[in-house]
């Protein structure tokens, strides 16, 4: 059965960090890449970050260029989301998705399989 798990959300006071981490299983891991979404309450879901199947490659959000890292573990099908400089805007709920689709695609529809999200809170 597939299945994402998110995990290491939290709250933060500004300028701290916290890493996310997306737990794979249940499918081919190595082929399908990975994004992090983030949706806080009455906005629409945004792509914050993704990392592609073979390559690496990898797309920012330009609200977090700079200040967020997106990597990948395939031998323990994980990919994990290292926030720096949190600002209270990026308080969300965070979601880690899967694509089999080629490159670091953006858009939500584009991905076939979410996991349930973590809470992250920046506030003083």
């Amino acid at each position: 059965q597939l299945q994402l798990v998110e995990s290491g959300g939290g709250l933060v006071q500004p300028g701290g960090s916290l890493r996310l981490s997306c737990a794979a299983s249940g499918f081919s891991f190595d082929y399908y890449a990975i994004g992090w979404f983030r949706q806080a309450p009455g906005k629409e879901r945004e792509g914050v970050s993704c990392i592609s199947s073979f390559d690496d490659s990898t797309y920012y959000a330009d609200s977090v260029r700079g200040r967020f890292t997106i990597s990948r573990d395939n031998a323990n099908d994980t990919v994990y989301l290292q926030m720096n400089s949190l600002k209270p805007e990026d308080t969300a709920v965070y979601y880690c998705a899967a694509t089999s689709a080629v490159g670091v695609p953006t858009r939500p529809t584009r991905f076939d399989y979410w996991g349930q999200g973590t809470q992250v809170t920046v506030s003083s």
